[in-house]
């Protein structure tokens, strides 16, 4: 996601699962061809499994910014069809490319020609007018006859005339099973279904009919969901972590990263909701969001937020374990 799913925010969610793909925000091809490198692709080998998602419509372009992305050794490369943003929209890429399927498959071999790791299609059941049956079909088939085997939908269309991007993340009503009618007809594609999963519970639910599921608002407003990933979706034994533990399993990495001139609130942005629904939530938000916005702010407020929590008393983690 944009401006949130950043190396910081990976390395935090890291802590809660082992297994899951972690995918960057999405960076255009233009940037990473004219851009620091560095600045946009390097991230901490803890992040791994990581995907790099790319926004363009150039095919040749693109195959630069995989040749230039390749070495700092991303497990996949999606390219995003499905963000309805204004600035995408202007740019020719993101969700309007679903009217040009043509396009896409051509963006995507270029892809596939230039890398040997997993490639993959973000996109939405379909934009404005387009039939939701007949448009999603006839989109796939086109981008999977270069090879292409996964893609990851967003079970909404995206109206790119009327809504704003935020709306179009609520308004436009959820149809699950236009994905699940996918997989069917085409049962040798990988289907991995996006939007309005909370919980895992509806994640165990949606993977009775399709191959994956992505979770994302949820798993960055709440991001303790994550915890419960690698036991009950990928059926492996996963050691408990309490939101204690993960939030001072984070110290050491904020101290290096404050030593190299990142700012605090840059890392702990990405950590409001760690502690969501328990007692002194307010009070971590509330000293990270204050205080630690501040120029020169330390691992001192960190700590101090951490404090606070202390000071509310003993609460039960969600596994009944006594914290604090």
């Amino acid at each position: 996601m944009m401006d949130w799913t950043d190396r910081h925010c990976r390395y935090f969610h890291r802590l809660m699962t082992k297994h899951a793909l972690l995918y960057t925000e999405m960076i255009t091809a233009d940037a990473i061809l004219h851009g620091d490198h560095d600045y946009l692709l390097a991230h901490h080998a803890h992040e791994h499994p990581l995907a790099l998602q790319l926004g363009g419509s150039d095919p040749e372009k693109l195959r630069g910014a995989v040749q230039i992305a390749s070495p700092y050794g991303f497990d996949e490369f999606n390219l995003n069809v499905g963000c309805p943003s204004d600035r995408v929209k202007t740019g020719k890429f993101g969700a309007c490319l679903m009217r040009e399927p043509n396009l896409v498959r051509d963006c995507m071999l270029a892809i596939k020609e230039t890398t040997q790791r997993d490639v993959s299609v973000k996109c939405r059941i379909g934009i404005d007018d387009m039939d939701d049956d007949e448009g999603l079909t006839n989109f796939v088939e086109i981008v999977q006859s270069v090879g292409i085997e996964t893609f990851i939908i967003h079970a909404r269309k995206a109206w790119l005339d009327g809504l704003s991007p935020k709306q179009n993340r609520e308004v436009p009503p959820l149809n699950y099973q236009r994905v699940y009618d996918l997989k069917v007809a085409m049962p040798h594609l990988t289907i991995i279904i996006n939007g309005g999963v909370d919980t895992i519970e509806q994640a165990q639910m949606h993977l009775e009919k399709i191959d994956g599921v992505m979770m994302g608002r949820a798993a960055y407003n709440t991001p303790y969901v994550l915890s419960d990933v690698d036991e009950k979706l990928f059926g492996l034994d996963a050691e408990f972590k309490s939101r204690d533990m993960i939030a001072h399993e984070m110290i050491g990495y904020i101290e290096d990263e404050l030593s190299q001139g990142t700012r605090l609130h840059q890392i702990t942005r990405h950590m409001l909701g760690l502690f969501h629904g328990q007692r002194g939530a307010r009070l971590f938000r509330r000293v990270l969001s204050s205080e630690g916005t501040r120029d020169g702010a330390g691992i001192d407020v960190y700590k101090l937020a951490l404090e606070r929590m202390k000071e509310v008393g003993v609460f039960q983690s969600d596994r009944g374990e006594n914290v604090f």
